[in-house]
């Protein structure tokens, strides 16, 4: 067992259309078995949050949807060994912070709850998946991760090294762009166990993952998302982006 005691873990949320669930979120990070040290939410204008839960977190509250790479920003006015930034569908297990600190210790990198091996270098997809829709029982190394971030606070120095080009999608990169830069440093990207048999460790339980993600209001769902996406992908690989896997044809 982690000593909680020497460990300061901060955490990231996003506010925008979904602030329905923030509750859910805010119960399940209060439940791990490593406690954070502060909770802050950067809220894109959008939905309210209701004022009696903003006496749990850390609120900055922008006038303007400035998209998903603006909690990165927020991020570096954290004082922290670790922060965990979460999705707005993502609801860790109580013991997620407590396997990421062990995972780390031997795979010092970007953590995350759902990771992508990517099977081109043309295209976005196709890929193969790992994490909580896909369980790995061992540690798996992969090209980007999503939904939870977990990382060392110095690595947002590395992160934000180098800006993503002008006039980039505000709802797209973030992820590519994180282990890329990481990449250039050293580091790689890894999904921590997720075993069948011990949900508590995911970084996203399962029953609110399909039904959250899958919400109309989720970015992923839009029916420009896939183009987004590729667009980042490609702009990346351009860049030098190495791949996990031998590339198949295109």
């Amino acid at each position: 067992m982690v000593n909680e005691s020497d460990i300061k873990i901060a955490v990231v949320l996003n506010a925008y259309k979904r602030t329905e669930f923030l509750e859910l979120q805010l119960d399940a990070i209060e439940k791990q078995t490593i406690k954070a040290s502060d909770i802050y939410v950067w809220q894109n204008r959008g939905q309210d949050i209701p004022e009696y839960l903003k006496s749990r977190f850390i609120l900055a509250n922008c006038s303007e949807n400035l998209g998903v790479w603006a909690r990165f920003a927020f991020a570096l006015n954290i004082d922290a060994d670790y922060i965990c930034l979460l999705d707005d569908d993502t609801i860790p297990g109580s013991k997620w912070f407590e396997n990421c600190v062990d995972t780390i210790k031997s795979h010092d990198g970007l953590l995350g709850t759902r990771g992508l091996q990517y099977l081109s270098s043309k295209r976005y997809h196709p890929y193969k998946e790992f994490g909580w829709a896909y369980p790995n029982e061992d540690t798996v190394q992969v090209d980007i991760v999503g939904h939870a971030w977990f990382f060392k606070r110095e690595h947002l120095a590395m992160f934000w090294s180098e800006l993503p080009p002008k006039n980039f999608s505000r709802v797209a990169g973030e992820d590519i762009h994180f282990s890329y830069m990481l990449q250039k440093f050293g580091l790689k990207t890894f999904v921590p166990p997720h075993p069948s048999g011990d949900q508590e460790l995911w970084g996203s339980l399962p029953h609110y993952g399909k039904e959250l993600g899958t919400n109309e209001a989720a970015i992923s769902q839009g029916s420009d998302a896939t183009s987004k996406f590729d667009i980042a992908y490609k702009y990346y690989i351009s860049k030098g982006f190495q791949l996990t896997l031998i590339l198949v044809r295109g």
